[in-house]
C-alpha cells in the first residue's frame, strides 16, 4: 500500500537506505530503471513499497528540480517499455515536503521475483543498487509463491522439462532475456536459470513456457493457435474461400499470421505531387499485425477456442478469447490503458521481439490506419470476447 504524505516525510527525513533513494532528476535514467528493479525484488523481504524520490540530492537537501506531468509521464512510461521484466506495480505522484516539490515513484515488491532490467537481477544493498549473485537469485524466485501466480506462470503438473524444446531456449530465448557477459558467467544448471525466468516451478514447466517453447504446445495449451477464414461475403453464413490454422511455438504461429497479412495486402498509390507516392492499403499490414498480437498477448488461454481472424468482403474481424481484464475497459483500453492477464505471454513475445513496448498496440494500430486514411478501429465485446474491427479505406 503506498505511503500517505506523513510517511514520505519521515523517510526523507531518515535518509537514503535499502527500502529509499533519492536523484536530482532524470539524467541517469538508467540508474533510475535499476532502483526499480532493486526495489521491485525487495531483497530485505520487507513486504513494503520502496520509493525513489526525484527532486532532492544525496544529502536530502532539496534540488530545486522542476517537477511537471512531462517529468511523471516519463516516470511512468519506465514501467512499461519493456526493459524491467517481468513489470512493476509502482505509484508516481507529486508531493511537496517541507516546501520541496519532489517526484515520487513507490515500487510495490513484486510477486512474480526475480526483477530485471537490461537482462540482470539488481538488489538494494544498504543505500546502494549491486547486481544480484547466484544465491540471491536464488532466494528470490524460492520467495515466489505459486498459489498467486497468474495461468502461464503456473507449472503444468503433469509436464516435465523433456516436453521443452532446451535447443531452442538456449540457443533463441536465453541470449535475449540475459545479458551475454551473465550467461558466460553463470555457474547454474539450465533448470535453475529456467526457475529464474519463470518458466519453471520446483521443476515444472510453466503453461507460458509450454506455450511458448514446448515441442507441441497445442498438446498442453489447445485453444493456443490462430484460425484465419476468408469468406465470400459479409456473414459468417457466407461461402468460404480459404481457410488456415497456425499451430507451433508462439513466435512461429505469429511469424506465419505476419507473412499471411503482408502476402494478402492490396495496395494502391497516392500521387501526392510530381516526386512523391504515398502507397495506401485496403488494410494497413501494421495495423492488423498488432491487432492480432494484442489478442495472442491478452486472450485467455483457460479455454479451447482460438484466435480468429474473419476476413470479409467489407471488413476483418479479429477475435480474442476472453474480455477485458483488470484495468482495462472498453472507455480506456483505445487509449493505451492495459492490464496483463498473460505477464509471461507478454514477456516473452517482448524479448522475441514481437512487441516494441507494452500497452501501444492499439495505439500504434489506430495510428496505422489514421494514417493510411482508414476509417477509425472499432472494438467491442461480445459472447466470444474482445473483437477488433477494421473496415477498407474504400468499401468494393
Amino acid at each position: 500500500m503506498p505511503y500517505n504524505s506523513d510517511e514520505l516525510r519521515a523517510l526523507v527525513h531518515g535518509g537514503e537506505s535499502h527500502s529509499v533513494e533519492f536523484k536530482r532528476g532524470l539524467g541517469d535514467r538508467k540508474a533510475i530503471r535499476r532502483n526499480i528493479c532493486a526495489f521491485a525484488n525487495d531483497a530485505p523481504g520487507t513486504g513494503k513499497p520502496g520509493v525513489l524520490f526525484i527532486g532532492i540530492d544525496d544529502d536530502g537537501s532539496c534540488a530545486g528540480t522542476r517537477i511537471d506531468d512531462t517529468m511523471l509521464r516519463k516516470l511512468a512510461m519506465m514501467r512499461s517499455d519493456g526493459n524491467i521484466q517481468p513489470l512493476p506495480s509502482m505509484h508516481i505522484n507529486d508531493v511537496t515536503i517541507d516546501g520541496c516539490r519532489v517526484a515520487v515513484v513507490q515500487v510495490e515488491p513484486s510477486r512474480s521475483p526475480p526483477v530485471r532490467f537490461d537482462g540482470r537481477v539488481w538488489l538494494k544493498v544498504g543505500p546502494t543498487v549491486q547486481q544480484a549473485t547466484v544465491e540471491d537469485e536464488q532466494r528470490l524466485v524460492e520467495r515466489r509463491r505459486v498459489s498467486d501466480l497468474t495461468f502461464d506462470r503456473q507449472p503444468f503438473a503433469d509436464a516435465t522439462v523433456d516436453h521443452l524444446d532446451m535447443r531452442y531456449i538456449e540457443e533463441r530465448y536465453l541470449p535475449a532475456v540475459v545479458a551475454a557477459e551473465v550467461l558466460a558467467e553463470n555457474r547454474r544448471s539450465l533448470s535453475s536459470q529456467l526457475e529464474s525466468l519463470g518458466l519453471l516451478v520446483d521443476g515444472r514447466p510453466t503453461r507460458g513456457a509450454l506455450l511458448a517453447m514446448a515441442h507441441n504446445p497445442q498438446i498442453w495449451v489447445p485453444g493456443a493457435y490462430v484460425q484465419s477464414l476468408r469468406f465470400n461475403g459479409t456473414a459468417l453464413a457466407d461461402p468460404v474461400r480459404n481457410r488456415n490454422e497456425y499451430t507451433g511455438k508462439l513466435a512461429y504461429v505469429q511469424r506465419r499470421v505476419d507473412d499471411l497479412i503482408d502476402t494478402t495486402k492490396e495496395v494502391s498509390v497516392d500521387i501526392v505531387s510530381a516526386s512523391q507516392e504515398v502507397q495506401r492499403y485496403d488494410y494497413p499490414p501494421a495495423a492488423l499485425m498488432q491487432l492480432v498480437r494484442n489478442a495472442i498477448m491478452h486472450r485467455c488461454y483457460e479455454t479451447n477456442a482460438p484466435v480468429r481472424i474473419y476476413w470479409f468482403d467489407d471488413r476483418v474481424d479479429i477475435q480474442s478469447p476472453g474480455g477485458f481484464y483488470g484495468k482495462a475497459t472498453q472507455d480506456n483500453i483505445e487509449e493505451g490503458v492495459t492490464d496483463y492477464r498473460n505477464p509471461l505471454v507478454a514477456e516473452i513475445m517482448y524479448h522475441l521481439g514481437f512487441a516494441q513496448r507494452f500497452g501501444v498496440g492499439i495505439p500504434i494500430a489506430k495510428e496505422a490506419l489514421r494514417v493510411n486514411g482508414s476509417p477509425p478501429l472499432e472494438l467491442r465485446v461480445n459472447s466470444a470476447g474482445v473483437t477488433a474491427t477494421v473496415r477498407p479505406r474504400s468499401l468494393p
